[in-house]
C-alpha cells in the first residue's frame, strides 16, 4: 500500500514532529515506532540533503503536557522547540479513564476537558510550526451533527476554531455525518473510513469465515449507516439489508426520541454470517436489538462491527447477548480508549489502526496524494484474493 519512492521524489514540508495528548498516548507510540522503522531502513538517496535534515531520528514523538492548578484550570506546555517543524497532534475526546484534581476531587475528563487541553497545545507552538495537522479519531461533538430547534453546533464551532487557531488539516475517522466540513469548506478535513482494518481483523480472528453472496450478509442497523454497509458490500460481492428505526417523536429519552421498533428491508437470511457495521457502539442497545431481529430471521453468526467502541453502560449487555447467542464477535478499532475489560472479553476483535496512520502521517508529511489510502477498494480485494488462495494475511498492509 505504501510507495516509499513517491514519497521519496519529494522534500518534506518540514522536519516530523507527532504530539500524542495523554488520552492518545498509547497509539501515538505505536504510530511512532511504524515511522521510525519506515525511514530507518529505507534507502535514502538524499539523506545528507539540508533539505532532510533529520529525516531519520530515534524518535519522532514531541513531548508536550496539561498540567492543572488546584482549581482545575491547566495549561499547555511543549518542552522541546517546535520552529519549522510539520506537526501532527493526536487526541482521543473520549478518553474517560484520565483523571484530574479539582479542588481535592478526582473528575474524569470528559471530552470538554480533552478538546481544551487539544487548544492548549495548539496555543504552546503558537505560530512557530510550519504546519499543524490535528488527527482526531473521534471527531469532537459530531453526534449533534444538525440543527433541529434552537440547538447548539459545537462540532461545526469546534472545527472553525481550531482553523482559526492556525489548524491546516484536520483527520478524522468515520465522522458521524461527513457534511459536517461545511463549516470550514477552505480548510484540509478527510473522514477515513477503516473498512480494510475491519476485513483484516475479522478474516484474521474468524479463518472459517466464506466471504460470498451465499454465504455472508452487510446489514446497516439505521438509515444513517446505509452508505458503509453498501460500499462494504459492494466491495465483498455480498448483499446489503438495513433496519430503519421508528421512533417515538412526541417525547425525549437521554437527548434523542426512543426508538419504538427495527423495521427490515433486505432478502432472507437464511443461516449466513452478518456483518452489523456502525460507526460507534455507545450504550449497545440498538445494536443488540437488531442482532435480536436478525436471528428472528436464522441469520448464523452475527459480528457486531463499529469504528468507534464506547461501550457507554459498560459490557454487562454484551456478555450476555453473546451467551444467548444473539452475537458472535464484536470488532472495534483501537482508535478510542479501549478498558482492559474489553479487551479480555474472548468475543472481542480488536483492529490496529497505529500502521495506518503513520502511512498517512509519512505520505502527508512528503506534501504526497493520500487518496489511494483514503479509498480501500483495492486494497480489500487483494486481501480477500488471497484469503480465498489460503495465502498468509497477516503481512499485508
Amino acid at each position: 500500500m505504501h510507495d516509499d519512492k513517491r514519497n521519496l521524489n519529494s522534500i518534506p514540508v518540514g522536519s516530523l514532529g507527532i504530539i500524542p495528548l495523554e488520552s492518545c498516548r498509547e497509539l501515538g507510540e505505536a504510530v511512532n515506532d511504524h515511522l521510525v522503522r519506515w525511514r530507518t531502513i529505507r534507502q535514502h538517496e538524499h539523506e545528507n540533503d539540508i533539505t532532510f535534515r533529520g529525516y531519520m531520528r530515534e524518535s519522532y514523538m514531541i513531548d508536550a503536557s496539561c498540567p492543572r492548578f488546584g482549581s482545575g484550570e491547566a495549561k499547555g506546555r511543549i518542552e522541546e522547540s517546535v520552529r519549522g517543524y510539520d506537526l501532527f497532534i493526536l487526541v482521543d475526546v473520549t478518553n474517560y479513564s484520565l483523571t484530574y484534581k479539582l479542588c481535592g476531587i478526582e473528575n474524569h475528563m470528559s471530552p470538554d476537558d480533552h478538546y481544551q487541553d487539544l487548544k492548549r497545545v495548539i496555543a504552546a507552538a503558537g505560530t512557530k510550526a510550519k504546519r499543524i495537522t490535528v488527527i482526531m479519531p473521534f471527531l469532537y461533538e459530531s453526534r449533534q451533527h444538525r440543527r433541529t430547534a434552537r440547538e447548539s453546533m459545537d462540532c461545526a464551532l469546534a472545527l472553525q476554531e481550531l482553523v482559526n487557531m492556525g489548524v491546516d488539516n484536520i483527520i478524522t475517522f468515520d465522522a458521524h455525518d461527513p457534511r459536517v466540513l461545511n463549516a470550514i469548506p477552505l480548510s484540509g478535513f478527510e473522514t477515513v473510513q477503516p473498512a480494510y482494518q475491519f476485513v483484516k481483523g475479522i478474516l484474521g480472528a474468524c479463518p472459517d469465515i466464506k466471504v460470498g453472496n451465499d454465504h455472508l450478509m452487510i446489514i446497516s442497523p439505521d438509515e444513517g449507516a446505509t452508505e458503509r454497509a453498501v460500499f462494504m458490500a459492494s466491495v465483498l460481492g455480498v448483499e446489503m439489508g438495513m433496519f430503519y428505526k421508528r421512533r417515538d417523536y412526541s417525547r425525549i429519552v437521554d437527548g434523542m426520541n426512543p426508538i419504538v421498533a427495527h423495521e427490515f428491508l433486505g432478502s432472507s437470511l437464511n443461516g449466513k454470517d452478518v456483518w452489523i457495521i456502525d460507526d460507534m457502539i455507545s450504550s449497545g442497545g440498538s445494536m443488540i436489538d437488531v442482532a435480536r431481529e436478525l436471528k428472528k430471521r436464522n441469520a448464523g453468526r452475527i459480528f457486531v462491527i463499529a469504528t468507534f467502541g464506547l461501550f457507554t453502560n459498560g459490557l454487562a449487555k454484551f456478555d450476555k447477548a453473546v451467551e444467548e447467542g444473539l452475537i458472535y464477535r464484536v470488532v472495534t478499532t483501537n482508535l478510542t480508549y479501549q478498558s482492559p475489560e474489553l479487551l479480555s472479553r474472548p468475543y472481542y476483535i480488536s483492529c490496529d489502526m497505529a500502521k495506518y496512520i503513520a502511512y498517512i502521517i509519512d505520505t502527508l508529511n512528503h506534501e504526497a496524494s493520500i487518496s489511494d489510502l483514503l479509498n480501500p477498494y483495492n486494497r480489500i480485494k487483494t486481501l480477500i484474493k488471497a484469503y480465498n488462495n489460503q495465502q498468509e494475511i497477516d503481512d499485508l498492509d
